[in-house]
């Protein structure tokens, strides 16, 4: 739960612009980053698992906690004007990335948000290198970005069906993907090192799971728009897209742009884990208001 204090503040407490001393207890054990170079084995980690979390009921209360205080924080980020958060979400289709933008930003001010949702390139984005639509897209400073799907695409569906979408000349050169990888490291650090904080979550979810949802889709008409033929072609391509993934996650998640692989076939658990670490990611980024662009606007009499 979050307590609210006022008064003098010890050092677990953590100082806001709109005075309020915000304490964070939430005793359950965190989400830990995936280690930069480290092993990942998907199969190994359980989509279904409830993190040690005691009931939906009660996550649920803890979430509205935690999505309330980004709301407040973005506040502040606004004030601050010198950092920027940037998350972006991948997962397979039906993993639940816009019930996770709906839910962890439910309380954030929208004019303080810049969300984008990457499709397929268009004509003009391919006479381009790969990063070039996601850095024109990246967050000003005082702002939080998110990328619903992103340039890791271009390490996921391009390598899974690439000799449909590689150019060419691009047809059977292995070391295209460890390029790839060190680009994508190169640019976060360079986003990294000019204010912008990056957190990037994948949203693990079953293959059984995911066919539920698409029935579930197939059976509500309110649901019928969100069914498109991409979801029946790309099952068969299930083990492809998970091996994809593994080595996503291990080349490209460093110190200053971790990765966190959610359990997301719960929803409830998956919104729990995102917005615990952005908010605590907003706490620790020590945010604080600007002084005031002149001094002398301090002192001058309203008339």
């Amino acid at each position: 739960m979050l307590v609210l204090l006022s008064g003098r503040c010890g050092s677990r407490i953590l100082k806001s612009a709109i005075c309020e001393r915000i304490v964070l207890l939430d005793r359950n054990p965190p989400l830990l980053p995936v280690r930069p170079s480290g092993t990942v084995d998907l199969r190994k980690l359980d989509p279904g698992s409830k993190s040690g979390l005691a009931d939906e009921t009660t996550t649920r209360d803890l979430i509205e906690e935690h999505t309330q205080a980004i709301g407040r924080l973005q506040d502040l980020l606004y004030a601050d004007g010198t950092q920027a958060l940037l998350v972006i979400l991948q997962g397979m289709d039906a993993s639940g990335k816009d019930g996770t933008v709906r839910k962890v930003f439910d309380h954030v001010n929208p004019m303080g948000v810049h969300a984008v949702a990457f499709k397929s390139p268009s004509a003009l984005e391919r006479q381009h290198d790969f990063l070039w639509r996601v850095h024109k897209a990246a967050p000003p400073l005082g702002s939080i970005g998110i990328f619903n799907r992103s340039h890791y695409e271009e390490v996921l569906v391009v390598r899974v069906h690439a000799a449909k979408l590689l150019p060419p000349e691009c047809h059977g050169r292995k070391h295209i993907w460890k390029l790839r990888y060190r680009r994508i490291n190169e640019w976060e650090s360079l986003l990294s090192q000019t204010g912008t904080r990056i957190l990037k979550f994948f949203l693990h979810i079953s293959k059984d799971e995911q066919k539920k949802r698409f029935q579930e889709r197939q059976k509500d008409p309110q649901k019928h728009w969100k069914l498109a033929a991409s979801d029946f072609a790309e099952r068969p391509f299930w083990d492809h897209y998970q091996d994809a993934y593994e080595q996503m996650l291990r080349r490209t998640s460093t110190d200053r742009a971790p990765w966190y692989v959610v359990p997301a076939d719960h929803k409830w658990v998956r919104d729990y884990h995102v917005a615990r670490v952005v908010h605590e990611t907003l706490l620790a980024m020590r945010l604080r208001p600007r002084g005031a662009a002149q001094r002398r606007l301090l002192h001058m009499t309203f008339k």
